[in-house]
């Protein structure tokens, strides 16, 4: 079933990110993150204008957060299956992929590529964490399996946005005041998007190379 938008389908109902993390009601009775409130419903990813070095590097952590909200969905559809959080193959065709969309957005191909061998670790950080509380506690391990494949759909829209906006940040990421503008976006980003302690360090795991 094609994707739409964050909150198209099946998949975007279960992501819903916004004002957390993700929303992932798999577990027996119990999120793996708080839901977004009753009604609210999800903005589209980056769809905020931002000007300027700090609103661009905002742009990019949002994304980052965005991004690693899928890993939540990820970790569900792999645990019980015996597959790795580790795929070397997927994550080469990732990284293939954003170096030709950075090329064609105007940006660096290589440090997007450092950028997202960040942005993976991030998630597989989540992953990891998220099968270590279910096998310590199978009651709060995922009841329903979601599509990989439609989840890897909404990985790909996501790191086409996040290439566009580190092509776009181009000059922000490469001044000197970067890393601490990058730090006060990322406190915001981690306040309003209201992410848990698990979230909030992947998410400081996916920024490390932003800044040239």
């Amino acid at each position: 079933m094609p994707l739409t938008t964050p909150a198209g389908s099946r998949l975007g109902r279960l992501l819903a990110v916004g004002g957390t993390a993700a929303v992932l009601v798999l577990a027996g009775g119990a999120a793996v993150a708080a839901p977004a409130p009753a009604g609210r419903t999800a903005p589209a990813v980056g769809a905020a204008a931002h000007s300027g070095p700090y609103g661009r590097l905002r742009t990019v952590a949002a994304l980052s957060a965005d991004r690693l909200a899928t890993a939540d969905l990820v970790a569900a559809a792999k645990y019980g299956t015996g597959s790795p959080i580790d795929d070397p193959a997927r994550e080469q065709q990732v990284l293939d992929a954003v170096a030709r969309q950075a090329v064609a957005a105007g940006g660096d191909p290589e440090a997007t590529v450092r950028v997202f061998r960040d942005q993976i670790e991030a998630n597989k950080l989540v992953q990891r964490a998220l099968h270590r509380t279910w096998d310590a506690d199978p009651s709060t391990a995922p009841t329903e399996r979601p599509d990989l494949g439609e989840v890897r759909e909404e990985i790909n829209r996501v790191n086409g946005e996040l290439v566009r906006a580190l092509a776009a940040s181009t000059p922000a990421r490469t001044a000197p005041h970067c890393g601490g503008l990058l730090t006060a976006a990322a406190v915001h980003v981690r306040h309003e998007k209201g992410l848990d302690p698990l979230h909030a360090t992947a998410l400081r795991r996916a920024l490390p190379s932003v800044c040239g």
